[in-house]
């Protein structure tokens, strides 16, 4: 079942000053560069040192005995969050892991096409071509609006792009550049009317915005725990629904007769269990501060540095203008300025971190505040692109 929270105003600082309690930063710069991989909450971390504890102490009767039973409540807590059932989803230990055990074991065929977006995440488009080049397919490129008119334009862009070779669509549902939101249930529809499978990378969707994996209307999507959940690194999420399961070859050797069964797909060998086990005090810590807050909080903080510098004239903001179509990552560029420089500025003179990204045909700073932000430090970072604009 989901957990609803109190609602809680976002720009309650009270409020969110408790929550950034919670979480241990480190005092010597300013890290505005969440989106690699999401700070634990306290409670997670100390967590996962017990379960780390409990392992090493119990050894192999631990994982034969007890890890089981332990397994599949995190399963069903994953089940319960995602809205899939627990048989649809496999942890994986990254979403890279997930897209190439999805990518490499679909039944493509020689002249398949994908359609992909200029957009789409370095490390998927890799693994794209690389399948592409063993199985004989094509990759049709598409180039979206930064700042789309509407969901419509971006469904009517994607239909367009579908010839009649088009098998699959992958579509990013939070651009990791520029933090666009993509109306993926809308492509998924439009998609499914055309005899096309979507597949979601949902890499920073997950835990950021508000809503359940199973009903964005695809069959398949990856995910990365540790970056908005929160939990520890080693942990992503691989979603197949179940009538889709027996199509997909195992990547890793798996003989088992039942080729329905996702865990065909995950035969890995041993992995560490406590990050596996921290999963579930991650969705715990999410659920305490509610979802719809998190989400508004992130939009907030994200809003909050976009409206100091917006109308600054040699500033261009380079996310959605509407609030609605982000949430906490932004991008933005200052005439005359290379991003390196602008970052490299940012951390040498007033200790902020941030990352420089491709946008396009050009980069962008990519700007990623967390729950452990403050608006003083956002204040901050606005100041010193102001002072750089000038």
């Amino acid at each position: 079942m989901q957990h609803r929270a109190t609602a809680i105003a976002a720009d309650d600082e009270t409020y969110w000053a408790g929550v950034r309690a919670q979480y241990t930063v480190s005092p010597d710069f300013i890290n505005l560069e969440n989106a690699y991989f999401g700070l634990q909450a306290d409670p997670v971390q100390a967590a996962c040192r017990r379960y780390d504890s409990e392992v090493n102490a119990e050894n192999s009767f631990f994982l034969r005995t007890r890890y089981p039973a332990r397994l599949a409540r995190v399963m069903a807590a994953l089940a319960a969050f995602t809205g899939a059932a627990p048989g649809e989803l496999l942890i994986t230990r990254n979403l890279m892991e997930a897209f190439n055990i999805l990518l490499q074991g679909y039944p493509f065929a020689a002249g398949d096409a994908v359609l992909l977006a200029e957009h789409d995440y370095d490390s998927v488009i890799d693994t794209l071509a690389m399948v592409a080049a063993r199985k004989a397919l094509q990759l049709q490129r598409l180039v979206l609006p930064l700042d789309p008119d509407s969901d419509e334009q971006i469904v009517a862009l994607y239909e367009a792009a579908l010839t009649a070779r088009t098998r699959v669509l992958l579509v990013t549902h939070m651009v990791h550049r520029t933090g666009q939101l993509m109306p993926v249930q809308k492509i998924a529809a439009m998609a499914r009317r055309r005899g096309v499978d979507v597949m979601v990378d949902a890499a920073h969707s997950f835990a950021q915005v508000d809503y359940r994996l199973a009903q964005l209307g695809a069959d398949f999507a990856g995910v990365n725990l540790h970056k908005w959940l929160g939990a520890p690194l080693g942990v992503g999420l691989l979603y197949i629904r179940q009538a889709r399961i027996a199509e997909i070859a195992p990547l890793f050797g798996d003989t088992r007769p039942d080729v329905a069964d996702i865990n065909k797909l995950g035969h890995v060998g041993t992995v560490p269990p406590a990050p596996i086990l921290a999963i579930e005090d991650a969705l715990a810590f999410h659920h305490a501060v509610g979802a719809r807050n998190k989400e508004a909080r992130l939009r907030y903080l994200t809003q909050y540095w976009l409206g100091q510098v917006r109308a600054v004239p040699a500033v261009r903001i380079l996310t959605p203008t509407d609030p609605a179509r982000s949430c906490a990552i932004a991008a933005f560029a200052i005439d005359g300025i290379p991003a390196a420089q602008v970052a490299a500025r940012l951390m040498a003179q007033q200790r902020i971190f941030t990352v420089v990204r491709k946008i396009g045909d050009g980069e962008g700073v990519r700007v990623t505040p967390h729950l452990h932000t403050t608006t003083a430090q956002l204040d901050l970072l606005a100041a010193a692109i102001r002072a750089m604009a000038a």
